[in-house]
């Protein structure tokens, strides 16, 4: 007996999946023990380190809290920025104009080629060499740039990706009915590619929030990762927890944006089914209507 993708295992590779199984847990138990004595033998898991995230609310209030907001303003205006130009630069990808798509194209390929570290330093640079941004502001300023100019030119290929992936009779019936290209892409290919790109688009998403440490790590920028050195230096150099915690924070706040990206994709599928099913039944009535002449 066999499924779609591969074949039921039999009683004997049952078993040997079981085994392994046991097998792979008993290895992770090892490593784990491993770690947390390698820990206790380096005192990382004396209370006195891990008890002032719990008993003492200047931690969170003058370290944790305010680092946390420093990542989401940055990561929120790269956001704001990087998704219309990244859809701008992906539709200009697809112009049939060489003129427009060919340097778009350049455009999209160097900054993508570029690693994000790089973007923000040269971006310090320049705004220190050429522009009257004063210091304080400059880490958040260099950081955006960096952020937006490698992940807008991500985004325009996972826009490209989104709408070369629809059916290509989509487009031919909107140039059919007598509409333009910049229409076309607008009101038909870009609503339904949507769906199709969501995922894409949440996964940069989250890469967004998570590079925002390179600026804290280089430019000192006071991002939420930056923060673990002034825990470390007031706290007794508890370094294990201080990232045992700003890692907690990372993890929650992606997973609330994945799930409220889930939630979107769902409301759009939704929609778009509600959408088809309202624009299939008047064809539905129609047809019924035309049956009951003929048979009159």
């Amino acid at each position: 007996m066999s499924s779609v993708l591969y074949d039921v295992p039999g009683p004997k590779a049952k078993r040997r999946n079981v085994l392994y199984t046991i097998a792979f847990l008993a290895v992770l138990g090892l490593v784990a023990y491993w770690v947390l004595f390698a820990m206790a033998e380096k005192n990382q898991l004396a209370a006195e380190k891990w008890s002032p995230f719990v008993t003492d609310s200047q931690v969170w209030t003058t370290y944790l809290l305010p680092g946390l907001v420093e990542t989401l303003k940055a990561a929120a205006l790269s956001i704001l920025i990087a998704l219309p130009l990244g859809a701008a630069l992906g539709v200009g990808r697809l112009s049939d104009h060489r003129w427009v798509r060919i340097p778009v194209g350049a455009v999209v390929e160097f900054f993508r080629a570029i690693p994000v570290l790089l973007l923000m330093m040269f971006a310090s640079a320049v705004y220190a060499a050429y522009t009257p941004v004063s210091s304080d502001f400059r880490p958040l300023y260099a950081v955006v740039t960096g952020l937006v100019l490698y992940n807008a030119s991500v985004i325009a290929e996972v826009v490209r990706a989104g709408v070369l992936s629809l059916p290509r009779g989509q487009g031919d019936a909107a140039v059919a009915l007598g509409m333009r290209k910049g229409q076309t892409m607008l009101y038909v290919l870009l609503p339904q590619a949507v769906t199709v790109m969501l995922p894409a688009l949440v996964s940069q998403l989250v890469v967004i929030v998570k590079d925002t440490a390179l600026g804290g790590a280089m430019l000192g920028f006071g991002e939420l990762l930056s923060q673990n050195r002034q825990i470390t230096a007031n706290y007794g150099a508890n370094t294990i927890a201080a990232f045992t915690f700003i890692a907690l924070i990372y993890i929650v706040v992606n997973a609330l944006l994945t799930y409220l990206a889930a939630r979107l994709e769902k409301r759009l599928r939704q929609g778009s089914k509600a959408a088809a099913v309202k624009d299939v039944a008047p064809i539905t009535n129609l047809e019924a209507g035309a049956a009951g002449s003929a048979s009159v």
